[in-house]
This record gives structure tokens, C-alpha cells and sequence, in this order.
């Protein structure tokens, strides 16, 4: 068996150590170290991040050239393409892709990340589309959120047709996407809808995304998406509850300017609250998910409320002195447990 070069040493270590103890005879450390070798390279991780770099260059082009009007200028004034073509043409190669990407992944399995770089690049040609698709059609209203929702139809019935969980997490960051862009035209673009903020909206969204997600797990054609889904729903929750215990229910930042952080303080216990309860839920139920959501947003609440309440107030050489300690003994501590984890 071959293993990282990293498990590799700490295997061997742990072999040493065991006859060390007198667990294990010489004749069966030889034996347990014979059973795996050292990869010389690990070429499968530097392919998955050739693939991973590649299409986030990818997708800054693309943006790039969505944004600078200079380049798009230049362009129609070279080729002078209506925007409808663009439109059809960037459909029309993505149609292709996502044929060429699942009938890869049907023949050639074992190229999982090639294949998923064909799957990204179709998605990424959709949006192109859409967005061109948008500009074409625009008649000044500034209602552009229709096309967003259209996304996420397109990508939710492509992922639920073949069974894509990276298209569907493209349908879910859609859905977010169309949810603060309609809210907003609704609310004319002003700070409030239905008397919140964008943060306490998205905690709204966040937990109705959740709650969806156990939905889906009951229902045999859609268990396929729970996780992705039920993760989902837990970034949006959780990453609003941290921006809302930072900047509360206010509709711009004159007024947040205005306050004193501990104005909020209910705000932060709210948030805690919910990390407390999810942690509780995660080890009760033994839900991975909600336990580390809830462990790794309660430490990063914490450490909020210490910068928030105490880097003015505080000498600089004290209030790191206070942080190197503090993560001195998370260390400390994430150490014995997992040493004790890995024995048992």
C-alpha cells in the first residue's frame, strides 16, 4: 500500500513506539512496516491543484472581461457581435460540455478531476450566457434578479438530472445570490426588507435553507443533495450571525459608526446561543456538521467580542500576549484529544 510521505513517517513512528512498549515483537514491526511504502510524489493532489488553479484563473478572466467595459468596447468595435450571440454561442458550448463532462464521467470515471474541470468550465459558459442573455434583453428596468432565478433553475434541474453535487452547490449559491438581489428590488434598493438588514435576512435564509436540507433527506430521489445542501444552508446561517453580531440590525454603517459595540452585545449572545445549541445538537444526534459549524463559529464569536472589546482599550503587547496564550492551550488541548481519538 502506498501512502503520503507524512503518513508514511508518523506510521513509522507510532510502530517504534508501540515495541517500544512492548506491544508489538520486531518480527511484526518488520512485518506492519512492509506493508506500506512512501509515494515518491503525490501526483494526484498536484493534479487537483493544477485543475483548482486553472479554473480560478479561468474564472477571473471571465470576470475581468465581464466587468471592463474598455475590453468588451474593444471587442464589438473588432468584431461588432450582438450581445444574443454571445449569448447563444456561450450556451451552445456549455450544452456541449456538459455532454462531453458526463459522458467522461460514465467512460473515464477515474479522471475525476479532469472531468470536473470540464463540468466547471460548462457552468461557468452558462453564467456567461445568462448574464449576455440579461444585457440583450435589458430594457432599463434594473430588475436583473429574474435572470439569477433563472440560473438557479437551470442549474438545480441539470444537477438533479445528472446527478451533479457541484452543479447543485451552483444552483444553492445562485439561490443565495437571487435572494439578497430580489429582497433588495423589492425593498427599492433601500437598507430594510420587512424591517432587516442584509445579514439578519440571510440568517432567515440560512435557516430556512437548512431546514429544507432535512427535507431532502427524507426523500430518496433528493438524499443525493442533502449534505451539500445542509452545508450550504449552514454557511449562509452561520456567516450571517457572525456579520450580524458584528453589525447588527443597522442600515448603514454612519449609524453602525454611531453606536458603541457593546450596543450589540444581544446580538453576539444570539449568535453564540445558536452555535452553543448547534454544537449540542451535533454531539447528541452525533452530527459531524452541526457540531463543527457550531465549535468553530463559537471560537470565532469569541474572538470577535476579544478584538471588538479589548484592542483599544488594551497595550498592544498585552492583548497579544493574551491571544499567543489563549491559542497556546487550544493547541495544547486539540492535541490531547486527538491523541486520544487516534488510540482508541
Amino acid at each position: 500500500m502506498k501512502v503520503d510521505r507524512e503518513k508514511s513517517e508518523f506510521l513509522d513512528d507510532m510502530i517504534e513506539q508501540w515495541q517500544t512498549d512492548g506491544l508489538i515483537s520486531e518480527e511484526t514491526s518488520t512485518k506492519l512496516r512492509k506493508s506500506y511504502e512512501a509515494k515518491s510524489f503525490d501526483w494526484l493532489r498536484l493534479a487537483q491543484y493544477a485543475f483548482w488553479t486553472a479554473l480560478a484563473c479561468g474564472f477571473i478572466a471571465l470576470g475581468s472581461l465581464l466587468i471592463d467595459n474598455s475590453i468588451l468596447n474593444y471587442i464589438k468595435r473588432i468584431y461588432d457581435t450582438p450581445n444574443i450571440v454571445i449569448a447563444l454561442v456561450s450556451g451552445g458550448l456549455a450544452a456541449w460540455l456538459y455532454l462531453l463532462g458526463f459522458r467522461r464521467k460514465r467512460k473515464q470515471a477515474q479522471l475525476k478531476f479532469n472531468n470536473e474541470a470540464i463540468l466547471f468550465s460548462a457552468i461557468l459558459l452558462t453564467a456567461n450566457a445568462i448574464a449576455y442573455l440579461g444585457k440583450a434583453l435589458d430594457h432599463g428596468s434594473g430588475n436583473f434578479s429574474i435572470l439569477i432565478l433563472v440560473s438557479v433553475f437551470i442549474y438545480g434541474i441539470l444537477g438533479y438530472l445528472f446527478n451533479s453535487r457541484l452543479i447543485w452547490i451552483f444552483a444553492l449559491i445562485s439561490l443565495g445570490a437571487w435572494f439578497g438581489t430580489e429582497t433588495g428590488y423589492l425593498s427599492r434598493w433601500n437598507y430594510y426588507f420587512l424591517g432587516m438588514n442584509y445579514p439578519l435576512r440571510f440568517v432567515v435564509f440560512g435557516a430556512v435553507l437548512t431546514a429544507a436540507s432535512f427535507v431532502m433527506k427524507v426523500r430518496p430521489k433528493l438524499q443525493h443533495f442533502f449534505q451539500v445542501t445542509y452545508i450550504a444552508g449552514m454557511v449562509y446561517l452561520f456567516v450571517a450571525l457572525w456579520a450580524l453580531s458584528v453589525f447588527g440590525n443597522f442600515a448603514s454603517l454612519e449609524e453602525w459608526y454611531a453606536i458603541r459595540q457593546l450596543n450589540l452585545f444581544y446580538w453576539a449572545l444570539i449568535s453564540a446561543a445558536v452555535c452553543v445549541a448547534s454544537t449540542l445538537f451535533g454531539l447528541k444526534y452525533h452530527d459531524d456538521i452541526a457540531r463543527e459549524f457550531g465549535i468553530t463559529f463559537l471560537f470565532i464569536n469569541l474572538y470577535t467580542r476579544y478584538f471588538e472589546y479589548f484592542w483599544d482599550s488594551w497595550h498592544k503587547a498585552l492583548f497579544f500576549a493574551v491571544l499567543a496564550a489563549s491559542f497556546w492551550l487550544i493547541g495544547r488541548k486539540a492535541e490531547k484529544i486527538w491523541n486520544v481519538e487516534f488510540l482508541k
